[in-house]
C-alpha cells in the first residue's frame, strides 16, 4: 500500500514501525513541520516512564489495562530499530517527603482499591529501600513497584529515523507543513497528493479537526551527577506534580547533538544523567521552563537526595502534550483516513498499544 503519516513524532513513528514489520513492502510518506530528527517533539522532551500503576491515581482503567499491553510491545519495537538496550524493566521506587507520607499512604491505598494485581506493590522499610537503591538512604520508607519501566526516549527518536533511513521505500519530508486531512488526501502548499490510506499523527497540529484539542506544558530538566547512584526511576510525590527522576546513563550515543537543541550534556566518564520532571501546566506556551518549576523540580531533586545540590544543570525542555477533556486517547477511523490522538502524558505508555488497536479497527479490518 501507498500509505502517508502526517507527523513523525512519537506516535507517527510507531506507527510506521507497525505497519513495516507486517510488510515492508508498504511505501510510507511522512510529512513532518520540522526536522525529521524530532527534536521538536514531545516525544523527544518525555522520560518515557511504562508506568502504568502510578498513573492509576487520576487515570481511567483503559490507561491501566493499555499500559500494560504497551509493556509487553515495546521490547520488540525497540530490537526492531537496534536499539537493544532502550527498554529497562527494573520497576519504580516511590518515596515522599517526610511531611507527605501520610498523601504516599493514601495514594498505595487508593491503587489496591481499584486494581487487584497490586498486591505485587512491596512496601519497603529503610533497610529495603537501601538493599534495592543504596543511595536512597536517606528515606525511611518507600514502595516498590517491579513490572513497570522505562524507554530510553530521546534514543528512540534517534535509533528510529536512522531505521527509516535505510528505507528506499520511506520518505521524510521535512518542514513540510499540511494544511488539511480528508481520507486518501494529503494537503499542502505545493497541491494536493492521493493516497491508499492516511494517518493524522500530528498532536496539537491537528486543531483544524478536534474542536476539543488542548495542550499541557509539561517541563522537564536533566542534570548530571558524579557522586551519586540511582538505577530506577524513582516518584516522588509532591502536592503539585507527579514528580520523577530518571536515570539515563552518560551520554547521547546515537543522537546527533548537532540537532539535540545546543544540548550541553558533558558525556564526562563518571557522570550520569538524570532527567527531572514533569510539571503538568493548562497553557500551551512552549517558552523556556520558568523560575517556579525550576525552583519546584530541583527542590524535590535535592530531597530525594543531598548530593544532587552539587549536581549540574546541563540542559531543559519544555513541550505541549495533546490531550482532550477527558484525558483519554482517540481514535477515529473511517476508509482511507486513520487519526489517533490525545495521548497526554501518557505518549510512550499508550503509543504501541493504542497504534496496535487502531490498525486493528481500522487498515487491517
Amino acid at each position: 500500500m501507498n500509505i502517508a503519516i502526517v507527523g513523525a513524532g512519537l506516535v507517527g513513528r510507531v506507527i510506521a514501525l507497525n505497519l513495516l514489520r507486517s510488510n515492508a513492502e508498504h511505501t510510507i510518506t511522512f510529512f513532518e513541520k520540522d526536522s525529521k530528527e524530532g527534536v521538536t517533539a514531545a516525544g523527544f522532551t518525555a522520560a518515557g516512564m511504562l508506568a502504568p500503576y502510578a498513573e492509576l491515581e487520576t487515570a481511567e482503567s483503559v490507561i491501566f489495562e493499555l499500559g500494560h499491553r504497551s509493556i509487553e510491545l515495546w521490547p520488540a519495537l525497540l530490537k526492531e530499530i537496534g536499539l537493544f538496550d532502550g527498554y529497562i524493566q527494573k520497576g519504580t521506587m516511590i518515596t515522599a517527603h517526610p511531611q507527605d507520607m501520610g498523601e504516599l499512604e493514601h495514594f498505595i491505598g487508593m491503587l489496591q482499591h481499584k486494581v487487584d494485581t497490586t498486591k505485587q506493590i512491596e512496601r519497603l522499610d529503610s533497610t529495603a529501600m537501601q538493599r534495592l537503591e543504596p543511595d536512597l538512604y536517606t528515606h525511611p520508607k518507600g514502595f516498590f513497584i517491579p513490572s513497570e519501566g522505562v524507554v530510553d526516549a530521546q534514543r528512540f527518536i534517534a535509533f528510529s529515523v536512522n531505521y527509516f533511513d535505510r528505507y528506499s521505500n520511506v520518505t521524510i519530508r521535512e518542514y513540510t507543513p499540511v494544511t488539511k486531512i480528508e481520507p486518501n488526501r494529503v494537503y499542502t502548499q505545493a497541491g494536493v497528493e492521493s493516497f491508499d490510506w492516511v494517518f493524522d499523527a500530528r498532536g496539537l497540529g491537528a486543531k483544524e479537526h478536534f474542536a476539543d484539542l488542548r495542550g499541557v506544558r509539561g517541563e522537564v530538566l536533566w542534570v548530571e551527577a558524579n557522586d551519586i547512584d540511582i538505577s530506577r526511576p524513582t516518584r516522588l510525590m509532591h502536592p503539585r506534580y507527579k514528580l520523577y527522576v530518571v536515570p539515563r546513563g552518560n551520554g547521547c550515543e546515537g543522537i546527533d547533538l548537532e540537532y539535540c537543541k545546543d544540548c550541553k550534556l558533558s558525556q564526562t566518564s563518571g557522570y550520569k544523567r538524570y532527567i527531572i520532571g514533569a510539571t503538568e501546566i493548562e497553557s500551551e506556551d512552549t517558552s523556556d521552563i520558568s523560575v517556579r518549576s525550576s525552583m519546584e523540580l530541583l527542590s524535590a531533586l535535592y530531597a530525594l537526595h543531598p548530593n544532587f545540590g552539587e549536581a549540574r544543570v546541563v540542559n531543559s525542555e519544555t513541550n505541549c502534550r495533546p490531550a482532550f477533556r477527558d484525558n483519554l486517547p482517540r481514535i477515529e477511523n473511517e476508509a482511507g483516513l486513520t487519526r489517533i490522538n490525545g495521548l497526554y502524558r501518557h505518549g510512550y505508555l499508550l503509543a504501541p498499544a493504542i497504534v496496535e488497536k487502531a490498525l486493528r479497527e481500522g487498515i487491517e479490518s
